[in-house]
């Protein structure tokens, strides 16, 4: 934290000496966060300066001029945000909660839910074109009226890239350390004069650092747009991801000093993998300037083999996930004299497998080297789901300054389980008996924001939110009695937030918030297993900021900051016989700060040249609900460089953990240990691309 402020001190006294200067630079003034467009909130263009919620938008030049070779490159400037690496692009989230694989963030591709609520993915990023993306934004704490289960932590929306209105082609090839390839081509055409085309492909493959770390990944998106006719038009995507990843393990503290590269699954164990099918229409009818109609019919088809590398030790298996989803969102937008009405129902049926199946395994040492099927079947069940889920959002404008918006969402899902097997009660693998559940929940969403003036304005919004139990969660019980008798969770989030410029060249967008969670789903270790229980209250406290302007007509920076309070209010568990209370602990894996900031100078003489200097923080956390051990965090320096050779072609550098710091990505106590286990983080890497357009 002292380093952030020393640097924000830093800028300030640059900010200084410069400002003085500047009616001397002709491209000193930045566009304002008030002018920013945002489309998460409500599906529709919006300025920023209309939105009453903290969201951070990553433009397309950002996204280019970073190429990310992970999710956390990209989304780690947002203040608030933090993305881990584990395997390959797999990832954890801390979005105004701990570093969690639970299912409290909802992951969107141009505003339609990549998975179903109950079938949450921490990884789920990985399934999304990110790199290929027109724009992201990120809505932290629960989202508005239009968006139900699991939007408590956040939202991530992945902006799919217009289809182009001449002939287009760019090709994008990286080649790294470790045989890091990537290729990332965009190909467009008009089809006729009122449809064209878009096809992305981004093909990766990386050997990776760590020992048998491979990780192949095949993403294509094709978009097609069309004008129907003055008033209707239609939006195609279809995307298929094909996902290859081998795991790396946690590893002892002693092996993470002295040798990080060590992986103790060998020979594909811990292996995962994914194919994800998505495709959806939305068609639009607008008849006036006032009334919008829209309609997205979508179908998801997933499959995911996965051997949980974490549970080798104790419960080895091998798992096979299958999903399919039929759906629509139904939208009807009346705008009158002061404000607007927003109706729909957002409708999910979804089939399910689940076929888990008992291996054992052989190991050398720490290293795990083979596995062999034992026959037996612990899990064997189909779970189909229902959601019905109507809402109402409405924006009033007072005067042109004072807004009220407000809205609620109904949500009911019923859940229609069907065991295959026979029934256990009691014992290491409790199956629960067929059974239908269900739950029914209403979500109030009340916001104000207020318009200082043309350039600033404070905001202040209550929302509440919820999440069903993961099919996962409330069938696969292991040793936990009556997973189905899990509560939803539920959340209340205040928030209050101020944004704007300053001196025509310094944005700033800043946020204060409290959550409060019940019957939070947590899993407890418990000696030799895990087990799952809903918590009784947590809270989640914190502070954002991002800061972001011209220094001099050839430097710019932009910064972030988190600082965040999270514990337990209530909460006790049984462990190994003992009950035990956690009241006034720190939740564990909750960093209590979150920093980035980056330096971008672009000299006069190299037109749209550039190199950047970016620095990452996270600060310390509790690795385990006892508060016992710590891990302290740490900090990251990473540059990059481009440098555009003629207009149609450039070619750029990438040096990530530019000091080969050591460090850890995740840290954590395993079922069966009392020691803390460690994910190394990647050391000095070094990348190359040329980027073409044709």
């Amino acid at each position: 934290m002292k380093i952030f402020i020393y640097a924000l001190s830093i800028l300030a006294i640059m900010s200084t000496k410069y400002v003085n200067a500047e009616n001397e630079i002709n491209n000193k003034n930045v566009a304002t966060e008030m002018s920013t467009i945002v489309i998460t909130g409500t599906r529709e263009s919006k300025l920023k300066s209309d939105v009453a919620e903290s969201i951070g938008v990553i433009s397309s030049e950002e996204i280019q001029s970073t190429s990310p070779a992970h999710p956390s490159e990209i989304l780690n400037r947002i203040p608030g945000v933090h993305i881990n690496k584990t395997s390959g692009e797999g990832h954890m989230s801390s979005i105004r909660q701990p570093i969690t694989t639970g299912g409290v963030y909802l992951f969107l591709e141009d505003g339609i839910p990549t998975r179903p609520s109950g079938f949450f993915n921490h990884n789920g990023l990985y399934e999304i074109n990110l790199p290929q993306a027109e724009r992201i934004e990120v809505i932290k704490g629960p989202g508005s009226a239009l968006y139900g289960s699991d939007a408590i932590g956040g939202i991530i929306n992945s902006i799919t890239r217009v289809s182009p209105s001449n002939n287009e082609l760019d090709v994008k090839v990286e080649h790294g350390e470790y045989r890091w390839k990537k290729a990332l081509i965009s190909s467009g055409a008009p089809l006729s004069e009122d449809t064209s085309f878009r096809l992305n492909l981004n093909l990766t493959d990386n050997e990776g650092w760590r020992d048998e770390s491979q990780y192949t990944r095949s993403s294509n998106t094709l978009r097609f747009d069309t004008i129907i006719d003055e008033n209707i038009t239609a939006k195609t995507i279809a995307t298929y991801n094909v996902i290859d990843q081998s795991s790396t393990s946690s590893i002892s503290e002693s092996d993470y000093k002295n040798n990080p590269t060590t992986n103790y699954d060998h020979n594909d164990l811990g292996k995962r993998e994914v194919e994800a099918m998505r495709i959806s229409t939305e068609v639009s009818y607008e008849p006036n300037n006032k009334t919008l109609y829209s309609v997205i019919p979508f179908f998801r088809d997933n499959h995911m083999m996965l051997m949980p590398g974490w549970m080798l030790s104790y419960d080895p298996n091998i798992r096979d996930y299958n999903f399919q989803s039929y759906g629509a969102l139904f939208k009807q937008r009346e705008k009158f004299l002061n404000g607007e009405l927003i109706m729909g129902v957002d409708i999910d049926y979804t089939e399910s497998t689940y076929l888990e199946m008992d291996i054992t395994t052989t190991k050398n040492g720490d290293i795990y080297t083979a596995y062999a099927y034992t026959g037996t079947l612990h899990y064997d069940y189909d779970a189909n789901q229902t959601s019905i889920s109507p809402y109402i959002h409405s924006e009033y404008n007072f005067s042109p300054r004072f807004k009220f918006t407000g809205g609620l969402r109904y949500d009911h899902f019923n859940v229609d389980y069907k065991n295959k097997l026979s029934t256990v009660t009691s014992g290491y693998k409790i199956r629960p008996a067929s059974q239908d559940i269900s739950w029914n929940h209403a979500s109030p969403k009340l916001g104000l924001l207020y318009k200082i003036n043309d350039k600033e304005m404070i905001y202040a919004n209550y929302r509440h939110a919820f999440r069903t139990p993961s099919v996962n969660q409330l069938f696969r019980s292991g040793s936990t009695v009556n997973t189905t008798s899990l509560e939803p969770v539920e959340t209340d989030s205040f928030e209050i937030g101020f944004r704007g410029q300053l001196m025509n060249w310094l944005n700033f967008d800043s946020s204060i918030y409290h959550m409060t969670k019940r019957n939070d789903i947590v899993s407890i270790i418990d000696d030799s297993d895990r087990k799952i229980t809903n918590a009784g209250k947590t809270t989640h406290q914190g502070i954002e900021l991002s800061l972001n302007g011209i220094l001099t007509e050839q430097l710019k920076f932009s910064s972030a900051f988190t600082y965040t309070k999270q514990e337990y209010d209530t909460f006790s568990a049984i462990v190994s016989g003992t009950q035990r209370n956690y009241d006034g602990y720190d939740i564990a894996k909750a960093p209590k700060t979150i920093g980035n900031l980056t330096l971008t100078y672009t000299p006069k003489k190299f037109n749209n040249s550039s190199i950047s200097l970016e620095w990452e923080h996270l600060g310390k956390y509790y690795v385990d609900e006892t508060n016992t051990d710590e891990y302290n965090g740490h900090d990251l320096l990473n540059l990059r460089a481009n440098y555009t050779l003629d207009k149609n072609m450039d070619i750029y550098f990438r040096m990530m953990n530019v000091t080969n710091k050591l460090y850890s990505t995740y840290a954590s106590k395993t079922v069966g240990s009392s020691a803390v286990k460690y994910r190394p983080g990647s050391p000095r890497m070094v990348l190359v691309g040329l980027n073409y357009s044709f």
